[in-house]
């Protein structure tokens, strides 16, 4: 489950970490108002969950209160990359010399929590872990034991953080890490971490994403997940269908059954020069009118352009996934998005048999099905 970032924000001020002044708004007035409370300059900042909100113009500083009006009657209601605009933080303006990353995830490989810090704040921190992957400084951390103060330090030096803030910055990782522990965090990240030329360190940015299993035991952060779905059509969806699902940034919609297999899925689109639009995994024993409920919410996603389904049948039959697509796709009188269909393992060859081609392409490896996928995204595109 993933907060938005004015939710994030004030879990990490309650914790200790500084942040800048802000106020919600959900209407112009109440932005304006806002920005002349906190003083100029201000941003505004739209509340939704994609990344790249800020070239998207979904993020603007402003200087006085004319701009403040102007920038918020484009923002509120704006469509950002698929996602409608409701809210706005109106955010006190920080003025930087330097910015960090600095974040908290579970490293699968490794099978432990590691630590991040770069000194290249402010971008893409997965560019920058492609490009330029020394650039991240790493620690693992044994959870038994939790994040060891010189730990902290370690990684922050490492990172090459000046020694003018490096136990600022320790500290606030730190904390990051422990939030990240208590609250049961899938990630959390701060990016950037600005430094002032007062040697002050400011949250410019929050992410914080929770273990969706975890919360039963926190119910603050569950009341807040249902406050942060409300506006989004399709994450309601998801609640509403009981799926599993992440929307991202791409534009190649991936349906599959078990996390592994959809993120399997994903990583092969990346492979094949593709980008993926979501993660949804809709679970064991899936039977008809839960493909069918899939199709729908893949097909409300105004950037997805393509579909791949992924389906390897043990508890979910290959035969029943099969009709759940017909029904789906039956019921219109043009398929919307080409959809690309990989089945396998139980009743595969009966769902083969099944699927009506006129309809979906059929693929007999997922290697096969992705590429397809991916093609038929880009010629949309093109």
């Amino acid at each position: 489950m993933r907060l938005h970032e004015y939710q994030a924000k004030q879990v990490f001020a309650d914790a200790g970490i500084p942040t800048p002044a802000s106020q919600l708004a959900e209407t112009v007035d109440e932005a304006v108002d806002a920005a002349e409370e906190i003083g100029y300059p201000v941003a505004i900042k739209a509340q939704v969950h994609v990344g790249g909100r800020g070239k998207a113009g979904g993020i603007k500083l402003v200087e006085s209160k004319e701009e403040a009006r102007e920038a918020a009657e484009d923002i509120i209601g704006m469509d950002l990359k698929g996602y409608h605009v409701s809210k706005v933080l109106v955010e006190e303006a920080v003025d930087f010399v330097n910015e960090l990353y600095v974040g908290v995830t579970m490293d699968r490989g490794e099978g432990r929590p590691v630590a991040m810090v770069s000194t290249k704040g402010g971008v893409n921190i997965e560019e920058v872990a492609e490009e330029d992957p020394d650039a991240i400084a790493r620690e693992h951390i044994d959870p038994a034991f939790g994040m060891h103060p010189f730990q902290a330090r370690k990684v922050v030096y490492e990172a090459g953080v000046d020694r003018e803030v490096a136990n600022d910055v320790a500290s606030v990782l730190t904390t990051l890490y422990q939030l990240w522990d208590d609250r049961d965090g899938a990630d959390t990240e701060i990016n950037p971490l600005m430094i002032t030329s007062d040697d002050e360190v400011i949250a410019a940015d929050a992410v914080m994403n929770i273990d969706g299993d975890a919360l039963f035991r926190q119910p603050e952060i569950a009341e807040m997940g249902e406050e942060a779905a409300e506006g989004d059509e399709l994450e309601q969806k998801a609640d509403e269908y009981g799926f599993d699902y992440v929307r991202l940034d791409g534009n190649v919609g991936i349906i599959g059954n078990g996390a592994g297999l959809v993120m399997t899925t994903l990583d092969l689109v990346d492979y094949y020069g593709g980008e993926p639009a979501n993660f949804l995994d809709v679970g064991g024993g899936a039977k008809a009118d839960r493909i069918a409920n899939a199709l729908d919410m893949v097909f409300s996603d105004d950037n997805v352009d393509s579909v791949v389904f992924n389906i390897f049948g043990g508890i979910t039959r290959g035969d029943e996934v099969a009709n759940g697509i017909n029904q789906a796709l039956e019921q219109f009188d043009e398929i919307p998005k080409p959809v690309t269909v990989r089945l396998a393992g139980t009743n595969a060859e009966e769902g083969m048999e099944i699927l009506n081609e006129d309809l979906v392409t059929v693929e007999h490896t997922l290697e096969d099905a992705v590429q397809r996928a991916v093609e038929y995204a880009k010629e949309v595109e093109a």
